[in-house]
């Protein structure tokens, strides 16, 4: 089984990490009260879609999309890999990035209100 995994390409590895780390999120955002843990398990849902859409992306044997002198520009669209899933992801982080922030700052004032991080004792907007 290991010596399988060694051998699969790279795209496979990253692409099944991405999931794992995806699943584990999704458990950690669903099983978790506090919510610090529910913001840490956003982040590693939205890290394992960024190695998902990067292993999606990958083609091997193909090189970066950078036109150089030397390379024959008829034929470049066979040699290079399409540079869009990578500014998808780069965008992505960003994204990403930001709504961390905006929800580490809600969990800051609802500290700050409630002098506690437990989803439990905010309930004004529950059903």
């Amino acid at each position: 089984m290991l010596q399988h995994m060694f051998n699969a390409p790279l795209s496979t590895i990253v692409m099944i990490g991405g999931f794992l780390l995806i699943l584990v999120g999704l458990w950690g955002m669903l099983s978790r009260q506090n919510i610090i843990k529910m913001i840490i398990g956003f982040s590693l849902i939205d890290t394992g879609i960024h190695m998902v859409m990067v292993a999606i992306g990958y083609l091997r044997g193909k090189t970066a999309p950078i036109i150089e002198t030397g390379m024959d520009r008829m034929n470049a669209v066979n040699l290079v890999v399409d540079p869009i899933p990578s500014a998808l992801v780069l965008t992505a982080i960003v994204i990403g990035l930001g709504v961390t922030a905006l929800m580490l700052s809600f969990a800051i004032q609802i500290y700050q209100k409630k002098k506690t991080l437990s989803i439990d004792d905010c309930t004004e907007l529950k059903w």
